[in-house]
């Protein structure tokens, strides 16, 4: 199980190794690595996959303080320099698409494209924060268990939640939520609904750009996604059926056809 001691914290990633070009995936806020494991699966054999738990989530160690979206975009780049895989292909979700953006603009030589996933460059809306920081509370204080059917909801689709067919997916990742870390979680939360606005950097990314969002995505809907695309020169936008904020888990193999066709293009 591997470990980088990078930008003073510990951070657990997974590595399929391979010498095909670098994807590395930055999961999204209350998720880990596994979120990208349909993607892994279905690119491993052409690429090296690389995926990494966010500082306080995951395995990765939970240091007092570091959860603004600037220092965990510089444990992106410290672990990106540590692995010796720059001029990757960055793919991240949500949260892991803040990191993405940062990255972007701040570590331009790190890259060589950037897939932002379920994100937006907006602060997270006023109308939100009492309510989110009302289950943060329940989160540091009950658990996670307790907040768990106000989370389903947010987090994916009304397609994925009503589909029999996926009911095992569900249940597996309703589980996982359960268990979240009430030490750790809590923090990542908190930098995440503090973040501030990056609207006004995106008119200088000049990487190939990939801007994914599920359609029936209600925490970051399509049209901060829209935004973002009408920000960056030259970026593509599509739009996944049948997903929420989750999209590389409830339409795996839409997600992963766009990213692989994308990377295919940037690498020309």
């Amino acid at each position: 199980m591997p470990f980088a001691e990078v930008n003073g914290t510990r951070i657990h990633y997974t590595d399929t190794g391979g010498d095909g070009p670098a994807i590395v995936f930055s999961h999204g806020l209350l998720f880990d690595t596994r979120m990208f494991d349909a993607q892994v699966a279905a690119l491993r054999d052409r690429y090296r996959c690389i995926a990494f738990d966010h500082r306080g989530q995951g395995q990765s160690a939970v240091p007092a303080t570091g959860y603004d979206m600037d220092t965990l975009a510089e444990d992106a780049a410290a672990l990106i320099r540590s692995l010796g895989v720059e001029k990757c292909h960055f793919a991240g979700l949500s949260m892991g698409g803040f990191v993405a953006q940062r990255l972007a603009v701040n570590h331009p030589e790190l890259l060589r494209s950037v897939t932002i996933l379920d994100s937006a460059a907006d602060p997270e809306p006023v109308e939100n924060l009492k309510g989110y920081n009302m289950l943060n509370f329940l989160m540091r204080w009950v658990g996670a268990w307790s907040i768990v059917g106000s989370l389903m909801p947010i987090l994916f689709g009304k397609s994925f939640l009503a589909d029999d067919a996926k009911k095992d997916i569900r249940d597996t990742w309703r589980n996982r939520l359960k268990k979240l870390s009430r030490k750790g979680t809590p923090l990542a939360v908190k930098g995440v609904l503090e973040r501030g606005s990056f609207s006004d950097q995106l008119p200088k990314i000049t990487l190939p750009t990939l801007i994914i969002v599920g359609e029936e995505d209600v925490a970051t809907v399509p049209a901060k996604s829209e935004k973002m695309h009408a920000a960056i020169a030259g970026s593509k936008l599509v739009y996944i059926p049948k997903a929420g904020h989750s999209s590389p888990i409830e339409n795996p193999e839409a997600v992963t056809a766009a990213i692989e066709e994308f990377i295919a293009q940037a690498d020309g």
